[in-house]
């Protein structure tokens, strides 16, 4: 049988530990996260971070924003140089939720040459890779899902209708499930901002239920409903049990790699 985006998602959500926990297994996740961790202490400029590109895509990944590590490197290097200390630096003006949160971690202006042995550099690196990782392989079954898992990863970051519109994965979930048109994207930033906020305040939500763990669960379950709705094809995916638990003749299944799918046996949802 089937699942829904919404069944997906709730299978994954419900055991995310487990998903990470797996995820992280995963040969290729543990032998880049190996050398980003007996590597990044060495980094002690913007310049030697971007210029090793094993740890330059592990970051870029783990912010989001992967596909960007073959051309960024000076636009980031640019940024990471200048740091956060003004609202007229790169990491503002570039009005990307990712790089400034990247920019954040990395804050060589304000930190210098201790940068990269931060807690934020080290292990908060990692989680967010891994979270990254395991959202991108839940979206080569099901794009919805990966849409749901960042929705619900990113929730507490939106503080207005334009953190939303910053980030092009939050405003599908919020355009979806609202209802609105994909095509107000052309219109006026401020427009497009006011009518998030009204039509929220039409559907009962806030800005602020965005701080809410459950207000967010109850706003991506009608994501989910809505996707499915619009995309049909997308319960159409094998059972996530079913998918994991057999493989293919080419070693994967669901966008799982084989040595995950042997691991995920031990998931009993």
């Amino acid at each position: 049988m089937a699942l829904s985006t919404l069944g997906t998602y709730l299978q994954v959500s419900k055991n995310l530990t487990k998903f990470q926990n797996l995820t992280s297994s995963q040969p290729e996740v543990k032998a880049a996260t190996a050398y980003y961790q007996a590597n990044i202490g060495s980094v002690k400029t913007p310049a030697e971070l971007v210029n090793n590109y094993r740890l330059f895509s592990y970051v870029m990944t783990a912010y989001g924003l992967g596909d960007m590590a073959s051309y960024g490197k000076g636009l980031i290097e640019k940024t990471l140089e200048e740091g956060t200390g003004s609202q007229s630096n790169l990491a503002y003006t570039l009005n990307n939720p990712e790089i400034l949160s990247l920019a954040q971690t990395f804050n060589f202006a304000a930190d210098g040459a201790s940068t990269t042995s931060s807690t934020a550099a080290t292990s908060g690196v990692v989680s967010n890779y891994i979270e990254q990782t395991m959202d991108s392989n839940e979206g080569q079954s099901n794009p919805g899902v990966q849409l749901a898992l960042h929705f619900q990863q990113n929730a507490s970051g939106i503080q207005n209708a334009y953190s939303i519109l910053g980030d092009k994965n939050l405003l599908t979930v919020v355009q979806t499930a609202l209802g609105i048109s994909p095509l107000t994207s052309e219109e006026d930033i401020d427009t497009q901002s006011n009518l998030i906020t009204s039509t929220l305040k039409n559907e009962g939500y806030s800005i602020a239920d965005f701080q809410d763990p459950t207000k967010v669960q109850k706003f991506v379950e009608k994501f989910c409903a809505m996707y499915d709705m619009s995309n049909p094809s997308s319960t159409t995916s094998p059972d996530v049990p079913n998918c994991v638990l057999s493989s293919s003749s080419s070693g994967t299944s669901g966008g799982f790699s084989s040595s995950l799918l042997s691991s995920m046996q031990s998931i009993i949802i």
